[in-house]
């Protein structure tokens, strides 16, 4: 597969825990994306793109082949990918996939550290971030690698311990697992070739990096405004989560109270609201932010 004259593409997962996500990422950043012929090429309406949509084990090879010029991956994905080769440049971390690559051993293994490991076997689909980890703690162990179903190695004696991705944990305990060691902590990232594109597509490329830097930008950022005594103004400012230079602005008839609007790049909870009316802030609105650039 090679690229397509006069067109960019951008890898996503074909089906898994990011698939819908990445395709939303898409859309947010203005891409009217349309099914294609089949359902590995879907067709971008308004711009010259196409979406590929593939396992996710293959993006980081598509992207850093220069196949795609941009790609949607978890970050374990591409960490386990990494061989020494030509390498996807991680943009940005988009704030969505979020889960820890954990080593995690049954009870019956007395387990005291990553030294505990020496000489195990353990199971796990990571086998490359995994025997880079053991060796910057100097094990030395047994990895066997599986494609699925790693947390049932030590119940079939397959392996002494398992090292695989947890979000919750729930399926760790229903296997009567115990999570012991983070081995690597990922979420997703849009990454980019580093072969450069068409020159005439060089300017698309750059803009659409930046819308989508945009939509991570406004993930769960909260714009809020409200009204507050002068006296208060520095308390107040000072509970805005994640709020930059807050803009102030006279209250007609009033000289002894500010507006205060800010964009919080913070969650804001009700103990915050709650915090904010007990220093005198009144008329206090917290509205979503859809675009942020």
């Amino acid at each position: 597969m090679s690229k397509v004259q006069g067109r960019l593409r951008i890898a996503v997962q074909k089906s898994g825990r990011l698939a819908e996500r990445s395709l939303d990422l898409v859309r947010d950043a203005g891409l009217r994306v349309m099914k294609g012929a089949n359902d590995l090429l879907y067709r971008v309406e308004n711009y010259p793109i196409d979406l590929l949509r593939v396992r996710d084990d293959d993006i980081p090879t598509f992207v850093a082949d220069g196949v795609c010029d941009l790609g949607v991956v978890g970050e374990n994905v591409l960490e386990e990918a990494r061989n020494g080769g030509p390498q996807a440049e991680i943009l940005m971390p988009l704030g969505f996939g979020k889960c820890t690559l954990k080593v995690a051993t049954p009870p019956s293994l007395d387990y005291a550290g990553p030294a505990s490991l020496e000489d195990r076997r353990i199971a796990t689909s990571y086998p490359r971030i995994l025997k880079r980890w053991l060796e910057s703690r100097g094990v030395s162990a047994d990895i066997v690698t599986m494609r699925g179903a790693v947390e049932v190695a030590p119940r079939l004696k397959l392996a002494h311990a398992i090292c695989d991705l947890v979000s919750t944990g729930a399926t760790l305990e229903a296997n009567g697992l115990i999570a012991q060691e983070t081995v690597f902590d990922s979420q997703a990232v849009l990454i980019r070739s580093p072969q450069a594109p068409e020159p005439e597509l060089q300017h698309l490329l750059d803009s659409i990096i930046e819308r989508m830097s945009g939509v991570v930008a406004s993930q769960g950022a909260k714009y809020v405004m409200l009204n507050a005594p002068r006296a208060a103004l520095d308390r107040i400012t000072a509970l805005l989560p994640g709020a930059g230079s807050p803009t102030v602005m006279p209250l007609s008839g009033r000289d002894d109270a500010v507006a205060v609007h800010a964009v919080c790049q913070e969650a804001v909870f009700w103990e915050t609201l709650e915090k904010l009316k007990a220093e005198g802030a009144s008329a206090i609105l917290v509205l979503p932010i859809e675009k942020m650039m």
